[in-house]
């Protein structure tokens, strides 16, 4: 009888021993994507007014060599500069996350599975990269020479009102842009995935067309600045990637298709 009770504690221990494992492996992947978010933040802070000056350089082409800002509190600069080293860790730290992630979930994932996975990883930063781009270079500078273009000369009015931007005010700008285009260029990752596990088809995407475009207006009103600028210059590029996923999605289920018939 004791025998009996000691195999059957030995089993118990075999069979905790691989879950202890895992979440030992998990800790010390926490730890380390701990480690880099916070080397991001010290690094992103210690060259922050570097950052920041970059992120302000199309204010400052749209005005000219006149541009001003300014930041209307003692510690609001400071608190600026540590909301610009937390988005630096986060773009340092998120890519590093997930293929932490990626390694973890690998050993239990078939190989085909692993291969499907690939692309999503090479996708997703690609196309944040993207949507980063086209705000800095093109919908910032739009929208900048929007809100210039309401200032009153005091030599016509009699009146002069200036667009002197706070330091903090003009971050939330930015990086909320960068954030809602980044998060809306990831549509084709999302649908082609929902494709693949078959919960989503071409023929409802294009069914779900004119909902999507009108779905995308709102979401665009809703993430950007209240100009049409901006709005305008999201849903736009998010339509059209619509249209690219319903593409995306028809070759998917093609290559389903053809599966099928050749294990048939």
């Amino acid at each position: 009888m004791p025998d009996n009770i000691n195999n059957n504690e030995n089993q118990k221990d075999l069979s905790q021993a691989p879950i202890f494992d895992h979440l030992l492996e998990l800790r010390s992947r926490l730890i380390r994507s701990l480690i880099i978010f916070i080397f991001g933040f010290c690094f992103s802070f210690y060259f922050s007014t570097n950052i920041y000056s970059f992120l302000v350089s199309p204010f400052f082409d749209a005005t000219g060599s006149g541009g001003e800002m300014i930041f209307t509190a003692p510690q609001e600069f400071l608190i600026t500069k540590l909301k610009v080293a937390i988005f630096g860790s986060s773009l340092i730290g998120l890519p590093y996350f997930s293929i932490e992630i990626y390694s973890f979930l690998a050993p239990g994932l078939y190989k085909n599975e692993k291969t499907a996975l690939i692309p999503y990883f090479i996708a997703t930063p690609f196309l944040f990269l993207l949507s980063s781009l086209l705000v800095y270079y093109f919908i910032i500078p739009l929208a900048l020479s929007f809100f210039l273009s309401m200032q009153i000369d005091s030599s016509m009015d009699n009146i002069s009102i200036t667009l002197l931007p706070s330091v903090s005010e003009y971050l939330k700008l930015i990086t909320s842009l960068i954030i809602a285009f980044g998060i809306c260029f990831q549509l084709p990752v999302v649908l082609t995935l929902l494709a693949k596990v078959g919960i989503v088809g071409s023929d409802q995407l294009k069914k779900g067309r004119k909902y999507a475009v009108v779905l995308t207006f709102l979401i665009a009103a809703f993430l950007t600045p209240p100009d049409l600028i901006s709005q305008i210059g999201l849903a736009i590029p998010t339509i059209l990637l619509y249209e690219f996923s319903i593409l995306l999605v028809s070759i998917i289920e093609k290559n389903k298709g053809t599966k099928q018939t050749k294990d048939k």
